[in-house]
């Protein structure tokens, strides 16, 4: 072999050209990005995040084969590394392949754990129209950035070029940032002006925006409208319970009622004392999520069971998906909440205890977080209220830890016993109900949460620490057993699995409309027959599709006829 044979490891080559070694740390971390998690993706989402995984890997081990380069004096001859090309193009198209074959397979694993249909040939086609163009866009962009700092390099040398290129990079990053949460505000802004055109305002005293409430109609919001809009009407329960029934009271107001949240808590109590609320059974305060949103289920079983002898406030905080508000005005669930409450409870203390209603507080999502944020401890919540209902708890919900912490040694993390059952519950299914046998003391307080719940289970500590409702002992059959703990990815696909919260069956993910009867009857009694109760229930898996996890080991062929679109499974839920 001559000089002229060799090359030297500076030599440059064409700036299209992909980086080898960026190339393979890349297609390392696609590979890590489809890995199975909670819940499943489409195959376009999921092609798109392997072409983001591929972006970062890429760009990663360019930057390490780079310091290594520096460190070696000669690189391969010309002939070896025509080779070497022609073997990593074809290698390239087996990975791909590869790659494809390998996400479907895992997502249809998690798929047969959630009862949802498997994935076919066609799935695979959108991975890699998502996969292939988007990480080809995603090299040019980062390539496009290299050839901008080298020219700067030449012309004003090194430090100057590196701290142009950041500013560049980072002021476009942030531009595409501000702009996506801006026309993410501006359409929520939008939907919460009007009401759906399928709900009409109320005549009954017994809403806020009828005939004699202090609340405009137009002033609620769109979730708000659909609140005090929708719901039983008393010869509905009569007809499904086979009992008299009362027309069942719901108080709302919007983020337009009042200018501020103390007055809209003041306007809330208002309206409980004009429809007769302190005078029903039952008053339920509940936290809405960041929309203004309240789960019909969940509100209309109330209802049911206690044939409309019941009272429902509660009050706007924002407009905004729940991530959205929890981002940018993490304080807000939490302030409403707690001045909601103290303001009625003020009102409801003044009352004779044999004479008022029983208290209950209720939250979903960043409502339960909200509610949660109350009390101070559980003796607190028992203290001041007749019970509680909180619904796919967040992480961070500090009640919520202090409880899960301290649970009774052996029980697992997603299905915990505190102190043998006696204050507080979790359940996850209708019977689960039935596996603690011993005494559970009133006021009772239970928590629904899957083991499958993206918004219970995504922390912070997902991106450095493994969980430890990941571990043997620990991991439910929920879970895929292929799932491992990857740090940062096993973060960031629990981040991505929180889009696919309502996308899935109930049973599973952010879904609970199949277990919401069985949840007030245990927290706060009712006295119907088992008849009028499996009418109920009858009628609240109308709402949407629900899969009982009996059904589970039923052929997945048989599961297409019985699952709807995701569109119809989540057609209620719209926070």
């Amino acid at each position: 072999m001559t000089d002229a044979d060799e090359i030297s490891t500076t030599r440059t080559t064409p700036w299209w050209m992909p980086d080898f070694a960026g190339s393979v740390v890349g297609l390392i971390c696609a590979v890590l990005s489809v890995t199975p998690s909670l819940l499943p993706r489409p195959a376009i989402l999921q092609g798109a995040l392997a072409a983001f995984s591929f972006a970062i890997g890429y760009l990663l081990g360019a930057m390490l084969w780079a310091a290594i380069r520096r460190l070696l004096r000669r690189g391969p001859a010309p002939r070896t590394r025509h080779r070497w090309w022609i073997a990593y193009a074809a290698a390239w198209v087996v990975v791909i392949g590869v790659l494809s074959l390998v996400a479907v397979a895992w997502q249809n694993e998690v798929r047969t754990l959630v009862s949802m249909p498997p994935l076919g040939g066609s799935d695979i086609v959108s991975f890699l129209l998502a996969f292939v163009p988007l990480a080809i866009l995603l090299l040019l962009a980062g390539k496009g950035s290299r050839v901008l700092f080298s020219r700067l390099r030449r012309r004003l040398g090194a430090v100057f070029a590196a701290s142009i290129s950041v500013v560049v990079v980072a002021g476009a990053l942030a531009g595409i940032l501000f702009a996506a949460v801006a026309s993410v505000d501006r359409i929520y802004f939008d939907r919460n002006q009007f009401a759906d055109a399928s709900v009409s305002e109320p005549e009954s005293d017994f809403r806020s925006a009828g005939d004699a409430s202090a609340i405009a109609w137009d002033s609620l919001g769109r979730h708000g409208a659909a609140f005090v809009g929708g719901g039983p009407r008393a010869d509905e329960i009569s007809t499904l319970t086979n009992g008299r029934a009362l027309e069942p009271i719901r108080v709302y107001a919007g983020l337009a009622s009042a200018p501020t949240i103390q007055e809209r808590a003041e306007l809330v109590v208002s309206e409980l004392e004009r429809t007769g609320a302190f005078e029903r059974e039952f008053l339920m305060l509940a936290t809405t999520t960041g929309s203004g949103w309240l789960e019909p289920q969940t509100m209309d079983a109330f209802e049911y069971l206690h044939r409309g002898d019941t009272a429902i406030a509660a009050m706007q905080y924002a407009y905004t998906p729940s991530w959205v508000s929890f981002v940018f005005d993490p304080d807000a669930p939490v302030e409403a909440a707690r001045v909601l409450f103290e303001a009625v409870e003020a009102r409801w203390s003044e009352l004779p205890v044999e004479d008022r209603p029983e208290l209950i507080t209720y939250g979903l999502s960043l409502g339960a977080h909200g509610s949660q944020s109350v009390f101070s401890d559980i003796d607190d919540l028992r203290t001041r209220t007749d019970g509680a209902l909180f619904v796919g708890s967040p992480n961070g919900s500090a009640l919520w830890q202090s409880l899960q912490n301290d649970r009774d040694a052996g029980s697992p993390a997603w299905q915990p016993v505190l102190n043998e059952g006696r204050e507080v519950r979790w359940i996850s299914r209708a019977g689960d109900d039935g596996l603690l046998s011993g005494p559970w003391d009133r006021p009772r307080v239970l928590y629904l949460q899957h083991a499958t719940d993206p918004v219970t289970w995504l922390s912070p500590e997902l991106l450095w620490r493994a969980p430890e409702w990941l571990d043997a002992d620990q991991r439910s059959p929920d879970i895929s057993p292929a799932m491992r703990w990857i740090p940062v990815v096993t973060g960031l696909q629990v981040v991505v699995d929180m889009l696919m919260g309502e996308a899935v069956p109930a049973s599973y993910g952010h879904n609970y409309g199949d277990v919401v009867v069985t949840a007030w009857q245990q927290v706060t009694w009712s006295s119907l027959d088992d008849a009028s109760v499996d009418r109920i229930q009858a009628e609240i898996e109308t709402y949407a599709t629900i899969i009982r996890a009996d059904h589970r080991s039923e052929s997945n062929h048989a599961l297409p006829c019985r699952i709807t679109t995701t569109w119809d499974m989540i057609r209620h839920h719209r926070a």
